[in-house]
C-alpha cells in the first residue's frame, strides 16, 4: 500500500462554487477529495479509525455521493454496506422514509431485510447540510430494530445547524472531518 500523508488538509481540496445551482447557494464540491489519491485514502482512514472498535456491523449511505464515502469506510471497518436509495431503485421489498427538503420532499428506501436488531450501524455521507437526509436514514435504521452507533460526514455545513436537527432524532455521535462554520462565498 502507498504511504499516506495523514496531515493532508482535506478542506483545501474542496471547491466552493458561488451561486450554483442558483443564487445565493454556495455549492461545496467534494469530488476533488475523491479524485486525490491521498485525500481519498485519508478521508476513509480517518472516518474508519474514528469508529474502529465500536462493533459496527453495517454502514448505511444515501445515494449517490454517500456511496463513494460509505462503501470504502465499510470495507475498512470489515462491515457490510447498505445503500439507501431513491424510490424504485431497489429490486426487492423495501422500507421507506420520506423527509422534507428546503424545496419539497424526498424519500429514501432500503431493503426490508438489510438490517436486523443485531446490527450496529454507522451512517456515512459526503456532506450534511440541514440534516434531513441523515434524519431519514436514522429513522429507517431504527425502524428495523438496529442501533445507530454514529453518523460520519466528510463535510458539515455547521452554519445550517444540522446537529440541532439530528439531536431531535438521535443521540448518536456525529463526526465530521471538515466543519464549515460560515457560508464562504469564495
Amino acid at each position: 500500500m502507498p504511504d499516506v500523508a495523514s496531515d493532508i488538509n482535506l478542506e483545501s481540496l474542496v471547491i466552493s462554487l458561488p451561486d450554483y445551482p442558483h443564487p445565493p447557494v454556495v455549492f461545496k464540491d467534494v469530488t476533488p477529495v475523491f479524485a486525490d489519491p491521498k485525500g481519498f485514502r485519508v478521508m476513509v482512514d480517518r472516518i474508519a479509525e474514528h469508529f474502529a472498535g465500536r462493533g459496527i456491523t453495517k454502514v448505511v449511505s444515501a445515494e449517490a455521493r454517500g456511496f463513494m464515502v460509505g462503501a470504502p469506510v465499510a470495507y475498512a471497518l470489515g462491515a457490510g454496506f447498505i445503500p439507501a436509495r431513491k424510490p424504485g431503485k431497489l429490486p426487492r421489498e423495501v422500507i421507506s422514509e420520506s423527509y422534507v427538503l428546503e424545496y419539497g420532499t424526498d424519500t429514501l428506501e432500503i431493503h426490508a431485510d438489510a438490517l436486523s436488531a443485531d446490527d450496529v450501524v454507522l451512517l456515512v455521507d459526503d456532506l450534511i447540510a440541514s440534516g434531513g437526509t441523515a434524519q431519514a436514514q436514522v429513522k429507517l435504521v431504527e425502524s428495523t430494530g438496529a442501533r445507530v452507533e454514529g453518523l460520519a460526514f466528510l463535510m458539515e455545513l455547521a452554519y445550517l445547524n444540522p446537529r440541532e436537527a439530528l439531536a431531535k432524532t438521535t443521540s448518536a455521535e456525529v463526526y465530521s472531518e471538515i466543519i464549515v462554520e460560515s457560508e464562504n462565498r469564495e
